[in-house]
Formats: C-alpha cells, sequence, structure tokens
C-alpha cells in the first residue's frame, strides 16, 4: 500500500490533514447549512473524532477524504475524496467519492473540480473498476456534482441508509456509478 499524501487541481491541493485544521473544519461541520443533508451537525468533539477517523483511512488503505486548500491563498476549503463504504448495501463492496465544502467556498465549481482529481485518482492510480456516489435523494447540489462529473444516476440502486432511522426523512438515498470507460469516455468529450 502506497500513500497518495497529494492531489492538485488547477485550483486546489488535495492534502493529509494537519492538526491547525480543526478549527476551520469543525466550524464547517458545526454549520447547519452545510450539514442539512446529514442527521445533524458535528460538535467540535465529534469533528475531531472524524478527522481521526479520516487519518487512519489514509493510514489503512493509502488513500481517503483529503483536505481541500486553494493554491491562490492557502484558505482551507474543506474535503473530497474516496472511501470505502463502512455499511453493508446491495452495492458494496465499494469505493464512494464525496465531498463537503465551507459554504464561503460554494457556487464556483472547486467540488466537481476536486472531485475530478479524485476520480482522475482512483482510475489511474488506485485502478478501481467503479466508484460510487450516493446522498440523499433530496441532496439535489451533490447530484448534480456528481452529473458534473460523468457519474451516472443508478435507477436500480435506491436505497434505505442502514444506519439511519426508518423514519428518518434523509433516509431514502440515490446511488450514482461512474467506471473506468465512463470516466475515459467523459474525459475525452
Amino acid at each position: 500500500m502506497t500513500l497518495i499524501a497529494t492531489l492538485e487541481s488547477p485550483r486546489l491541493i488535495l492534502r493529509q490533514w494537519r492538526d491547525e485544521d480543526l478549527d476551520e473544519f469543525a466550524a464547517l461541520c458545526a454549520d447547519p447549512q452545510v450539514m442539512r443533508y446529514f442527521p445533524a451537525p458535528l460538535t467540535r468533539l465529534e469533528a475531531a473524532a472524524l478527522m481521526g477517523r479520516l487519518r487512519g483511512h489514509f493510514n489503512e488503505y493509502g488513500f481517503g477524504l483529503w483536505a481541500l486548500e486553494r493554491k491562490d491563498s492557502g484558505a482551507f476549503v474543506g474535503m473530497t475524496g474516496l472511501l470505502n463504504v463502512s455499511f453493508d448495501a446491495p452495492f458494496t463492496p465499494a469505493v464512494e467519492i464525496g465531498w463537503r465544502l465551507a459554504r464561503r467556498h460554494w457556487g464556483v465549481g472547486l467540488a466537481s473540480e476536486a472531485a475530478w482529481a479524485c476520480l482522475r485518482c482512483a482510475f489511474s492510480q488506485l485502478q478501481l473498476p467503479e466508484v460510487v456516489a450516493f446522498t440523499t435523494a433530496s441532496n439535489l447540489p451533490s447530484q448534480k456534482v456528481m452529473q458534473a462529473i460523468g457519474m451516472q444516476l443508478d435507477p436500480d440502486g435506491a436505497f434505505a441508509h442502514p444506519r439511519l432511522p426508518a423514519d428518518d426523512p434523509l433516509r431514502p438515498h440515490v446511488l450514482y456509478r461512474i467506471d473506468l470507460q465512463q470516466w475515459l469516455h467523459t474525459v475525452r468529450a
């Protein structure tokens, strides 16, 4: 296993987590607008624990959710990356792509740009056969990013997230997929 410490895109550095990221990461995870498609905002302690789990994923697999930093200012943007899906579902085992950005960085294409760098890593460096993405059915902004990076909605892939209660309105999830051939087609288009 080789650690993929950093990736780059035109405007971003995708890098390993630093202790000094915690303040901004905790603020990001505490923002109710950012977390509206998650069960609840996170406390600082929960954000620190999440950051620890993200570091652990890198240590175990060599990849994960990278911290995003703007090249022009060094500003912390959020996170984007690849994770092994950690629950049982009809589509697992699988590697998912995900992102979470601070509100001040929304609407300028940074999520898609970082996700493209992650897909390039997934298919060229990690040589994965497929990458999935999923979100609650109501999360249209994330679904737009999935579509922008060439992912296709799996019409038979809708599922109830097993970690959410049966009556939770966020439980119904949609599933998107992209494989190497789809990615190559998207890159060439």
